[in-house]
């Protein structure tokens, strides 16, 4: 299951996260440790570089795109290698809505569509959409038409 899909800048300030399957007595305890290991290991890193942790027998998979921190938690058939293919996907569709790597104020002005873009890659803690194209088509919230 993916427990967890987090978004930050660089001073440790969450702009999205999504939890599943995460009681909320312990949600800040994710928050404040995936944001303290970003800032410890993303200092001077390229743009989509991936790091990889565990913890607590769960997976991290986490990178930086522009100005943007973004994390990827998981666990059981979420390792570290589907936990990549998952950021891939997140990280090309951020850009697709964004038409580069964002800047925190772009990130924002474009929070609608990012939003979105991540329901359709994860729902309910499960990786539902790889296809940017696909992801594309099923955010512009226009009824599916037969074809």
């Amino acid at each position: 299951m993916l427990l967890a899909v987090l978004f930050s800048n660089y001073d440790g300030n969450i702009l999205i996260e999504r939890f599943h399957g995460v009681p909320a007595e312990e949600r800040q305890h994710w928050r404040s440790f995936l944001v303290k290991l970003g800032t410890d290991n993303l200092k001077g890193a390229k743009n989509e570089d991936l790091f990889v942790a565990s913890h607590k027998s769960v997976y991290i998979v986490y990178t930086m795109l522009g100005d943007v921190c973004i994390y990827v938690v998981g666990k059981d058939e979420y390792d570290e290698l589907a936990l990549a293919e998952v950021i891939f996907v997140i990280t090309s569709s951020v850009k697709d809505a964004c038409g580069k790597p964002p800047t925190e104020r772009l990130f924002l002005d474009k929070y609608g569509k990012i939003c979105l873009c991540l329901d359709e890659i994860v729902w309910k803690g499960m990786l539902e959409n790889t296809d940017k194209d696909r992801i594309r088509r099923l955010i512009r919230l226009k009824p599916p038409t037969d074809v």
